[in-house]
């Protein structure tokens, strides 16, 4: 649903329930016709996984619907721009077999170290003590992404504003840089990379952004922002961001200098 409406995206998904049901088979039944998991079933009928073009067509063939739904994903899904399987950060991170993530504020969610992520949630007394443990389960939950059997590749822009603002005590700022190390030089599938303060003023600066290829090659776009975040998928602003991306990669630091530099801003709040 999207204000009350429902969206051609959810309408697919719900017709292709009902064709399968009219023909009697259960989830295992169809993935079983279609040569796909049953938990592969189960989330598309939820909305929880966008089904492929190729997924489609097995469907059609499986259900003899005569190519009703790929025309369905063709012609009515590809225009709306409220797709039920596009459910946030969280289920893009989960999807994604790669994401470039720029930060000029906050340590990414991803690695966050949990005093930090609380020093964030506890800002300005804003969010009462219950809210704060809530979002703060999620974000250390989240985190489990990283050790996944198969975690996407990340690589990460942090403006070095980010290492040198203070966000709760001087031990919680020198923990999260160390952190930040361990992940750079430990973990396989992330690259990180800082904006020296001496590159000036470039593009990102006018805000977090994050771009996630999916395993289909899909590129979706992510928007953090006070209120909510938002998705975006249109030709146009993934290719603005794209050239943004690349204009700010081409400021940072290479990898082992942005780890030296991480390293002595860690030594400064010690």
């Amino acid at each position: 649903m999207a204000d009350g409406r429902t969206t051609a995206a959810a309408f697919l998904v719900a017709e292709l329930r009902r064709a399968r049901v009219r023909r009697g088979w259960s989830q295992d039944e169809l993935a079983r016709a279609v040569n796909y998991s049953a938990s592969m079933v189960s989330a598309v009928e939820l909305g929880q996984q966008a089904p492929t073009t190729k997924y489609l067509e097995l469907a059609d063939r499986a259900l003899d619907t005569d190519g009703l739904f790929t025309r369905m994903l063709t012609d009515l899904v590809s225009l709306d721009r409220a797709q039920p399987w596009l459910r946030g950060w969280r289920a893009i991170l989960e999807q994604a077999r790669a994401v470039r993530w720029y930060e000029p504020r906050y340590v990414p969610g991803l690695f966050q170290t949990e005093a930090y992520a609380r020093a964030v949630f506890e800002a300005g007394a804003l969010l009462d003590p219950d809210e704060v443990d809530r979002r703060l389960t999620d974000r250390m939950d989240r985190q489990q992404i990283l050790h996944a059997e198969r975690p996407p590749h990340i690589v990460a822009v942090l403006d070095e504003a980010v290492l040198r603002r203070r966000v709760g005590e001087p031990k919680v700022m020198c923990d999260q840089a160390m952190h930040l190390v361990r992940v750079a030089t430990e973990h396989p599938r992330v690259r990180m990379h800082v904006v020296p303060r001496s590159a000036g003023e470039y593009p990102a600066l006018g805000g977090q952004f994050a771009l996630a290829t999916l395993p289909d090659g899909t590129e979706l776009a992510y928007l953090d922002c006070q209120v909510r975040g938002q998705e975006l998928d249109r030709p146009e602003d993934l290719l603005r961001l794209q050239r943004v991306w690349e204009v700010t990669l081409g400021e940072a630091l290479p990898p082992q200098e942005s780890i030296e530099l991480m390293r002595e801003v860690a030594e400064s709040w010690s």
